[in-house]
């Protein structure tokens, strides 16, 4: 495309919120390829490949854009009148209606509700202006599948979430706990080991259930439950999570006691589609863009007829997820019988697998052959291709966002708390086109004030807390909202240093942002353990993952270690033991919330995750080297976390 096509491109994408240049993480600005803009703009059925083309897309735009007033979707904020320049009546969510001048009045209730002028039906939502802050207390940061006890089969399941919460909120004092993802995996063998590229972000993963805790364990006979018990698999001393081991062995348990009393509860429609991909996943294998043709459209009727067809393991995998329901709820429970003043708080992953039971539910409300990442920055020169495919804008526009709220709501059903992975991606999200690499991409924009009004929505009405992360590069707009908003951004140890100043200092925790949820590290970072022994750059250079020589990186690794050295000369903490001085470091941070995690508090070396891996390292396998018993009656977990306690009492 020549540059004297540029632009009636550059207006046409602004127009569909595709960008044609942003700000690199060097604060430079980079030019987008067109070819890119173009195959981005195709992904919404918006013809960009001719001059022509071009021309025609324009003008049919600004056809609608005088037909349509408004947007399909407008926010409102609680309290403050919102103009709008038409008149209509305004059907609130409680059903009665209101006839509504040019403007929405400041006391219009929140909720989602529908505006009806002379031209166009908008939907309405009504968010409130700020969340009510955050307790402040301490707590962990929690690989479910990583924990283990003399009760669970082989990995962490949700009676080990219960205990974990009961425990550390009546034993150590803790105030929240933050779970890795929990929703439902792809059943692919192997299985999808990543907890964020779930099949469904709206349902729940039953590697996590405790079989025998099921109301229908309780109800089966003894030969049954001896035959459920011998089904355990024997993980020994096993330091690594076998997924496919314990999936194989829940899955046989399950199926016994359905066979012995197959009870379900109602079924809605979202679970009976949810539920029906799982059933056709048994039958034509995990990815539904390879199945066969007639059952790629949820709407066919072949997939009618294999509903009908495949009745009982519908059901089967319905009852499946009532049992997870309860166990979530068991566990919420008992952080609340635990007096924690948060609980329990959930991760939202940024998407989907495109193979899943979400990307052919929904379907329509995915750009599927586009795949969600990052571009090129400093740690990752050739950008980040997550493989996730993006939710279409226009799309969720068209149906009032439903989509993204019934995500919210699924995991706020079982929440104290949600932590939105990514949260920048509410403003905008890096499309990659099929075919280019990860840096190869173009941002395409989100409506954050509907997508901020839904999520604090939700949260109001579960009386739950939102947490975004926001790390890596951000536009400032992103985490000054949050903060303005009461939704908690990130702050980290390891990034929390005046990178402008000689040397690079880290900031004294006491001047940390309030409005953050504050850890040492991450699941994406070394551990304490780690960090010290330079495990990572050892195992980057094994597997030939380092951009520069292996001296280089264990130097920057040093200065890395003095710099934080200073800061705890600097507080005046000894740092005899190292686990004990970084928590002791963080403990006193303006931070509302700070977080340990039982990985660093042990002493293990290897992060639960190695960014850039696959299967080189045993990303999301890695199991704690002691049980649950022995976690809270370890010497080291109790000195690691008495700074915390002592600084942020839970009552």
């Amino acid at each position: 495309m020549t540059s004297h096509d540029l632009d009636p491109l550059r207006r046409l994408a602004e127009a569909h919120g595709v960008a044609t240049s942003y700000e690199g993480s060097d604060r430079e600005m980079v030019t987008v390829d067109p070819d890119l803009v173009v195959a981005v703009l195709a992904r919404l059925d918006v013809d960009a490949s001719t001059p022509e083309s071009i021309e025609r897309e324009l003008a049919r735009h600004e056809e609608e854009r005088k037909r349509r007033s408004l947007p399909s979707t407008i926010a409102a904020t609680h309290g403050v009148a919102r103009p709008l320049g038409v008149s209509g009546v305004l059907h609130l969510e409680d059903g009665t209606t209101r006839e509504i001048g040019h403007e929405l009045p400041a006391d219009v209730p929140l909720g989602y509700h529908r505006l009806v002028t002379e031209e166009q039906e908008v939907a309405v939502v009504v968010g409130p202006a700020r969340l009510p802050d955050v307790p402040r207390t301490w707590g962990w940061m929690l690989q479910l599948y990583a924990l283990h006890s003399k009760d669970s089969w082989g990995m962490g399941d949700y009676g080990d979430l219960a205990a974990f919460a009961r425990r550390a909120g009546k034993e150590q004092g803790a105030g929240v706990l933050l779970v890795n993802p929990v929703q439902a995996f792809v059943p692919s063998a192997p299985l999808e080991r990543s907890p964020y590229s779930p099949s469904s972000r709206r349902y729940a993963n039953p590697l996590y259930l405790r079989i025998t805790d099921t109301g229908a364990f309780a109800a089966a006979d003894d030969d049954i439950r001896a035959r459920i018990v011998a089904l355990a698999p024997d993980s020994g001393n096993d330091d690594l999570v076998d997924y496919d081991a314990v999936w194989n062995a829940k899955r046989a348990a399950l199926e016994l006691l359905w066979e012995q009393d197959p009870q379900v509860g109602p079924i809605d429609t979202d679970l009976t589609m949810f539920a029906t991909a799982m059933a056709l996943a048994e039958e034509h294998g995990p990815d539904w863009r390879e199945w066969p043709e007639e059952y790629r459209d949820p709407a066919n009727d072949a997939v009618e007829e294999a509903r009908r067809a495949l009745a009982p393991r519908i059901a089967f995998h319905a009852w499946v997820q009532q049992l997870c329901a309860r166990q979530l709820d068991s566990a919420r429970a008992a952080a609340h019988e635990a007096g924690m003043p948060v609980g329990i708080v959930h991760d939202l992953p940024v998407g989907v697998h495109p193979g899943g039971a979400d990307a052919w539910a929904l379907q329509d409300a995915f750009a599927s052959d586009i795949r969600v990442g990052a571009p090129a920055d400093a740690f990752n020169p050739l950008g980040q291709d997550w493989g996730l495919p993006p939710w279409r804008p226009d799309r969720l526009a068209e149906t009032g966002y439903a989509p993204f709220r019934d995500v919210v709501r699924s995991v706020l059903r079982h929440a104290d708390g949600i932590r939105v992975d990514h949260i920048a991606g509410l403003w905008r999200l890096w499309w990659i086109p099929p075919g280019e690499p990860a840096h190869r991409g173009t941002y395409v924009h989100y409506d954050a004030d509907v997508m901020l009004a839904i999520l604090m929505l939700e949260a109001i009405r579960a009386e739950a807390i939102v947490v975004g992360e926001d790390l890596g590069t951000v536009e400032d707009v992103v985490t000054d909202t949050m903060h303005e908003r009461g939704i908690l951004s990130s702050a980290v140890l390891w990034f929390e240093r005046d990178w402008d100043a000689p040397g690079q200092p880290h900031v004294r925790p006491q001047a940390w942002e309030p409005e953050t949820m504050a850890s040492i590290s991450t699941h994406d970072l070394p551990t304490v353990a780690g960090w010290l022994q330079d495990e990572r750059v050892r195992v980057q250079s094994e597997l030939d993952l380092l951009d520069e020589p292996v001296e280089d990186a264990m130097a920057r690794a040093a200065e890395d270690r003095k710099a934080l050295l200073a800061l705890l000369d600097e507080e005046g903490i000894a740092d005899d033991d190292p686990v004990v001085a970084l928590h002791a470091v963080i403990a006193p941070a303006a931070s509302r919330l700070v977080l340990s995690s039982p990985a660093d508090a042990v002493g293990q070396v290897r992060q639960p995750n190695l960014p850039g891996t696959v299967d080189e390292y045993p990303n999301w396998r890695i199991r704690l080297p002691v049980d649950l018993d022995a976690f809270f009656a370890d010497d080291r977990v109790r000195s690691a976390v008495a700074p915390l306690r002592d600084a942020r009492p839970a009552r």
